[in-house]
């Protein structure tokens, strides 16, 4: 076996262990402390029970405060569960705010559902991990996959081959605002029969860039599967495939879906059909066993006992019989779509291997760990990975395997390796000095800006709290940290610069600092961590790096791209409120601080009337 497909399912192997650790509920890991860890929503409060896909039970949610819950992504696995009582595994279908939705994998809601005290729990996602398992041990027996994942592998990659420039276009381009780098890597992806990347700083239009592509493929008959980690991210670029009356189908996770999507998923294309009269009527049956099985509350012998399962094992059976007409049916609609898109877990768990794909796009490759992307990558011969592998990597749990090598994204590795790289080089989204330092430091000066968005006045400001003893301390939640002295400012800056609440945002590194916000900011500003803020944008960002010691310890702060995502969201003005004492001694932070003097404004703590 190649050593470093080794390597990857020994990662595999520590970062379960890792998850079965960190989200056990025992004498050990209190549930305050996994609630403090953000690891667990308790209790909850259930607002509505339904049967969904496959006649699985399916339950909306409310907590009474919006939690600090970045590991808590659609499409994690959780377990449902109250004390006294076995817990159930299920999947997060959303979490927005205050409320959410999750499915369960049992044959009916638990008689305690709607107790007082019930919760969700991150839960080790062993379908994922074993889905990723299976892939990489035979992945050496693909050669044409195999011989890309040696390429991407080397030992010592030498890129010896340069980017073709295409100074002819071979085809009309339907999207006529691309600009010549957007048209590039499109005649990139159209034309080349191997890898091609993407590279797509924030702002850049990479989802138009791919959408113009795909519609190209499509255009030559090509059938595509596109992939992307979230299903955020999967919906964000089927609405742009949808106004290009493209034919997509939408496969896995679509309970949040809107309903333009809702008519491109499975379910919404069988509404109405034949098909769909069967599957009710089989769900009416699993519905009889089910009342039927219910008689027998939690206290009866074991003849009732018998009887209970032995319905509940019928209802197994009718809802296997539903996903079996679910899979037949949804087999023709693959058949007939132009494009199929989904996570990689949802592309993967259709069992599309019969369909003949063309191009396999992965977009925000940067966000995907690699074992994942071999999942999907043999659907296709050709490969297109989009993303920006300079913002934030994908979130590992076990420090040990994130040094071998679990947190690099497929993208990651692949842009150190393959030649055929398409930067996007300009940014519509912020002013020319608030993209300036990040075009320097990660994108080597070659970002640059839209001629709209040169500076109109001062754009970027940091505040410098060094000296005014505003100390980071531990949060409420005892883990993560804040820095009240720093949210002292805020105000001052709201009124100062005349900031509209609804057009701005607050974000920060730390959970606690974000919490803490939430306490204290006017109603109407967005408020998130720096993680969760990734991907989005505001006229307005207001960014508290908390860090304030004695020692100079900056922690996390030291993952550049973290900072990269943060100092890039603003699209008119960006205020960074800061401890230069503790972070200039750092070369990242002593350069960023030297732009801000240069390009911006930058003012001490007592400049403000406190």
């Amino acid at each position: 076996m190649h050593p470093y497909i080794q390597t990857l399912l020994n990662c595999i192997d520590l970062e379960e262990k890792e998850q079965v650790n960190k989200y056990k509920l025992d004498q050990t890991h209190s549930l305050k402390q996994l609630k403090a860890e953000g690891l667990a929503l308790h209790p909850i409060t259930i607002t509505r029970k339904n049967f969904g896909y496959a006649d699985y039970p399916e339950i909306s949610f409310r907590i009474n405060f919006p939690p600090e819950a970045n590991m808590f992504r659609d499409g994690v696995a959780i377990e449902c569960f109250i004390t006294g009582e076995e817990p159930i595994k299920g999947v997060l279908l959303q979490l927005d705010g205050k409320s959410g939705e999750f499915r369960l994998f049992a044959p009916d809601f638990p008689d305690w559902i709607e107790d007082h005290g019930v919760g969700i729990k991150l839960s080790p996602d062993t379908r994922t991990t074993g889905v990723m398992k299976k892939c990489l041990n035979e992945l050496e027996q693909n050669k044409p996959v195999f011989k890309l994942f040696e390429a991407i592998h080397e030992p010592n990659p030498v890129k010896t081959t340069p980017v073709v420039t295409y100074t002819t276009l071979s085809f009309p381009f339907v999207n006529k605002n691309l600009n010549d780098s957007q048209q590039q890597a499109v005649q990139a992806i159209v034309e080349n029969e191997t890898v091609t990347i993407v590279h797509g700083p924030p702002g850049t239009g990479k989802t138009t860039t791919l959408i113009e592509a795909i519609k190209q493929l499509t255009l030559q008959g090509k059938k595509v599967a596109v992939a992307a980690p979230s299903n955020t991210a999967v919906d964000n670029i089927v609405s742009g495939l949808l106004k290009q009356q493209i034919n997509v189908l939408r496969v896995g996770n679509t309970s949040k879906v809107n309903e333009d999507i809702f008519a491109h998923t499975p379910e919404g294309k069988l509404q109405n059909s034949k098909q769909l009269k069967e599957i009710k009527e089989l769900k009416k049956r699993a519905e009889e066993f089910r009342r039927m099985a219910l008689k027998y509350k939690r206290s009866f012998g074991k003849a009732e006992r018998e009887q209970r399962n032995l319905l509940f094992k019928e209802v197994k059976n009718i809802r296997a019989e539903i996903k079996q007409l679910q899979a037949y049916n949804e087999e023709k609609l693959f058949t007939e779509a132009q494009v199929i898109t989904g996570t990689p877990i949802g592309l993967y768990d259709s069992q599309l291997k019969k369909i003949n794909f063309d191009v396999l796009v992965i977009d925000e490759a940067g966000q995907c760990i690699e074992p994942l992307a071999w999942c999907i990558i043999p659907l296709a011969p050709t490969l297109v990975l989009a993303g920006d592998h300079w913002q934030l990597p994908p979130t590992v749990l076990s420090n040990e395997a994130a040094i071998k090598g679990l947190n690099k994204s497929i993208l990651e590795t692949a842009v150190a390796s393959l030649p055929q790289v398409y930067l996007l080089n300009t940014q519509y989204r912020m002013r020319e000095a608030i993209a300036g330092f990040s075009s320097n430091y990660f994108y080597n000066d070659q970002l640059i800006s839209a001629a709209h968005l040169t500076n109109a006045g001062n754009h970027i400001y940091f505040i410098d709290t060094a000296g005014a003893g505003y100390n980071e301390e531990q949060g409420n939640d005892g883990v993560s940290l804040q820095n009240t002295g720093e949210l002292s400012i805020i105000q001052h800056l709201i009124e100062e610069h005349q900031l509209e609440p609804s057009q701005t945002a607050f974000i920060s590194p730390y959970s606690g600092q974000a919490l803490a916000a939430k306490e204290l900011l006017p109603t109407g500003i967005k408020i998130s961590t720096v993680d969760s803020f990734q991907g989005q944008e505001k006229q307005n960002v207001i960014l508290s790096l908390v860090r304030s010691n004695d020692d100079g310890v900056i922690g996390f702060l030291k993952d550049y791209r973290r900072m990269n995502v943060a100092i890039t969201r603003a699209k008119e003005k960006l205020f960074v409120i800061g401890d230069s004492a503790t972070i200039g001694g750092d070369n990242f932070y002593s350069r960023f601080l030297e732009y801000v003097e240069k390009n911006g404004v930058y003012q001490t703590v007592w400049e403000f009337d406190l």
